[in-house]
C-alpha cells in the first residue's frame, strides 16, 4: 500500500468525504459520509497512523474541484493528480479512460473495453471499477453494464449512492425521478 503523506476530510453536498496523498498525489478517496467520525473510521482503516493535515495547495484544489462537482457543476478532475504506484498497467489504462467521460455522460464497460483494443477485456473493466480506489476522480459511477444497467457499486450506499452520482451530473436513468424533483401526483 502506497504510503500516504497526510489524510483530509471535507464537506460535500453529500457528506464528509475523505481522501489521502502522498508526494506524488491522491493515493486514495472514501465517498461521504453523513458523519465525519464515519469517514474517518474508513480512512482509519487503511491509513492507522497518517496524520490528519491542512492539504497542500495541489490537494486543496483537487478538495475544491470535487466539492464543485457534488454540488452540480460541471468540472473535469482529470487535472487531479494520481499516486498509481500499486495499480497495474492494465487497470492504470482502464482508469485513464473512464477519466475521459464528462460529467453527465456515461460508457458502458465493454465501451471501455473497446476502447482499449479488446471487447474481452470488458469483465476487467468490472474489476477494475470494483477496486477503485480514487472513486469520484476515477468516475467509476459513470461506467454502466450492457444496455445501460447500472451494473454493481461496491461503495458505501452501492446502486443508491451510484445513482445519486449521476443524477447530480444530470443522467437520469430509465425508471428514476431527478434528484431535485418531487414525485409525481397519485390520483
Amino acid at each position: 500500500m502506497a504510503d500516504a503523506l497526510g489524510i483530509a476530510r471535507f464537506p460535500t453536498a453529500l457528506g464528509v468525504m475523505g481522501l489521502a496523498w502522498s508526494e506524488a498525489g491522491l493515493v486514495a478517496t472514501w465517498l461521504p459520509e453523513p458523519r465525519g467520525e464515519d469517514t474517518l473510521r474508513r480512512m482509519r482503516r487503511r491509513f492507522p497512523r497518517t496524520p490528519e493535515l491542512a492539504p497542500p495547495l495541489a490537494v486543496a484544489r483537487a478538495i475544491e474541484a470535487i466539492t464543485a462537482l457534488l454540488r452540480g457543476e460541471r468540472r473535469d478532475l482529470r487535472e487531479i493528480a494520481l499516486d498509481l504506484r500499486e495499480v497495474s498497467a492494465l487497470h492504470r489504462r482502464i482508469y485513464e479512460v473512464a477519466r475521459t467521460i464528462p460529467p453527465g455522460k456515461t460508457l458502458a464497460y465493454g465501451e471501455i473495453a473497446e476502447r482499449l483494443g479488446d471487447r474481452a477485456l470488458a469483465r476487467e473493466v468490472g474489476a477494475a471499477m470494483a477496486r477503485n480506489r480514487f472513486a469520484v476522480v476515477v468516475p467509476c459511477h459513470r461506467v454502466l453494464g450492457a444496455d445501460g444497467k447500472l451494473g454493481g457499486f461496491s461503495a458505501p450506499g452501492g446502486l443508491e449512492t451510484k445513482l445519486r452520482l449521476l443524477s447530480i451530473e444530470g443522467v437520469q436513468m430509465p425508471g428514476t425521478l431527478p434528484l431535485f424533483a418531487s414525485a409525481p401526483d397519485r390520483e
